[in-house]
């Protein structure tokens, strides 16, 4: 299976323990690929994922199975060649257009699982990977508040959410999907713009149950659960981000200890690799 996640150093504690839960549920050889960059963008600096963390994590996944391989790659060079001016400076960071740049990457295979490093996988995921995408060039979840906001026909949701997304990646490159998102968050200014071009400009695309990506709370069919921002309307209307290695706030803001031992693990990694810089 290949997996693809994309960020600065701001995602290290988020792959750490993703990663950690697709070796629990793969059930097959895990390829690895993070996808990283260095930018300087107004007042913000965003520093790439440094080599020593690739080695340690390859290094470690090859201990659970000798097949396994975590690579990292520096897309600098790339996105500097097609900065989305229009959206450097809105409250998503750059780093969520870096999986726009995948189809530029002759290393990357065919069929690619995309996660964001928020997302835990809580059970195999055998069927859903290797689902057929024939001339398809992307299938995920539909986003739990967005697909009532915005859709394409008004009478159908379609609006994807894209922190789990597997891509085919060669009907993208034969489409030009990639190439042409990345065309639009150079000159148009979004919301969310790399899932809102993907979502307008995508030909083919496949809707998934909502437990390939469970946006909201933990239900019993849950495969991947994405900690995305939600809202509360009791006591009053409020919005409330817990990010899964916030141990103490996943206890008590979401009254969620299905992942402590996944926690446990993880916090033992975390220290295990902070002895090797």
């Amino acid at each position: 299976m290949n997996v693809l996640y994309c960020g600065d150093r701001n995602i290290e504690d988020g792959v750490m323990l993703s990663l950690l839960s697709l070796l629990k549920n793969a059930g097959e050889p895990l390829n690895i690929y993070i996808m990283t960059m260095e930018l300087a963008t107004g007042q913000k600096l965003f520093h790439r994922l440094p080599p020593s963390l690739g080695d340690f994590l390859d290094r470690k996944v090859k201990e659970a199975d000798p097949r396994n391989s975590v690579r990292l790659i520096d897309v600098t060079k790339l996105f500097l060649k097609e900065i989305p001016t229009a959206n450097l400076e809105t409250r998503f960071t750059p780093m969520c257009m870096l999986r726009l740049f995948a189809d530029l990457l002759p290393e990357l295979p065919d069929r690619l699982l995309y996660l964001d490093n928020d997302v835990i996988c809580r059970k195999l995921f055998f069927e859903f990977y290797h689902q057929d995408m024939t001339e398809c060039e992307l299938a995920g979840v539909l986003d739990y508040y967005g697909s009532w906001f915005f859709r394409r026909r008004f009478w159908e949701r379609d609006y994807l959410n894209s922190g789990v997304l597997l891509l085919n990646l060669k009907e993208i490159r034969k489409t030009g999907l990639f190439q042409k998102c990345r065309e639009l968050c150079v000159r148009k200014k979004m919301f969310m713009p790399d899932q809102s071009a993907l979502n307008k400009l995508a030909n083919s695309k496949k809707i998934l149950p909502r437990k390939y990506n469970e946006q909201r709370k933990l239900r019993k069919d849950t495969v991947f659960q994405h900690f995305t921002t939600s809202f509360r309307f009791f006591p009053y209307f409020h919005s409330v981000t817990v990010k899964p290695w916030h141990t103490e706030k996943m206890h008590s803001v979401l009254k969620l200890y299905e992942y402590d031992s996944l926690l446990t693990e993880y916090e033992g990694l975390k220290a295990e690799y902070s002895r090797t810089e």
